[in-house]
């Protein structure tokens, strides 16, 4: 119930995110809504990664460091692959 709300007020009808949330809590919510972009156990490059982040906010860097941050994805080190957990 939580989830739904935050991501109801952080989102546009198209999906894409209003602005990214400053609180760790809803910002949890968010990176859980987004991660669903991913399929589990397939790798991306950093292109395909920010390609399908864009698609919610401008700043994919910052949506991927969390994604990685939150433990929600992984990276192989050195710009490498990132896969869903």
């Amino acid at each position: 119930a939580y989830d739904k709300k935050v991501i109801k007020d952080y989102t546009r009808r198209d999906g894409s995110l209003k602005t990214i949330p400053a609180r760790r809590k809803k910002l949890e919510a968010i990176l859980r809504y987004v991660v669903q972009a991913f399929v589990v156990g397939k790798r991306y490059s950093e292109k395909q990664v920010n390609e399908i982040l864009s698609g919610y906010h401008d700043d994919t860097a910052t949506l991927r460091r969390e994604l990685v941050g939150f433990g929600l994805m992984q990276r192989q080190g050195g710009g490498g692959d990132y896969w869903r957990v």
